[in-house]
């Protein structure tokens, strides 16, 4: 339960982080700010924008990371079967099983066959082995 509920809330600070990324301007879009542009777009303001979502960012870096870890670590710990069919299943596999033995009249019965000869050279003598 504590893993499913965290993997939901490490689902949704992904995409919100990739959002707050997406919504930041680069570096390369402040050169047009010098001259005025760009200014009157922000609902922060000129300089607000920046600094939240940098900060915004941060913070949701900070949390994946944490999120991240702490599904490392309860996907490493080994858990007691929550259903009784669970518990089969693993108790079944604990104990391997011997395989059964047929009865010695259910096998057939097999000819004794002859031991093969060597093949013989061209010449009627027995081949060489190299």
């Amino acid at each position: 339960m504590l893993q499913s509920g965290l993997l939901i809330a490490h689902v949704a600070i992904a995409l919100l982080l990739i959002g707050l990324v997406l919504l930041q301007r680069g570096k390369g879009a402040e050169a047009g700010t010098g001259f005025g542009a760009g200014a009157s777009g922000t609902v922060f303001g000129s300089r607000g924008s920046a600094n939240f979502l940098s900060r915004a960012t941060a913070a949701l870096a900070t949390l994946f990371f944490i999120t991240s870890l702490s599904l490392a670590y309860l996907s490493g710990q080994r858990t007691q079967p929550e259903s009784l069919l669970e518990s089969v299943v693993t108790e079944e596999a604990a104990e391997p099983q011997a395989l059964p033995v047929p009865d010695e009249d259910v096998l057939p019965e097999l000819p004794d066959l002859a031991p093969m000869e060597e093949p013989a050279a061209e010449d009627g003598a027995p081949a060489e082995e190299n």
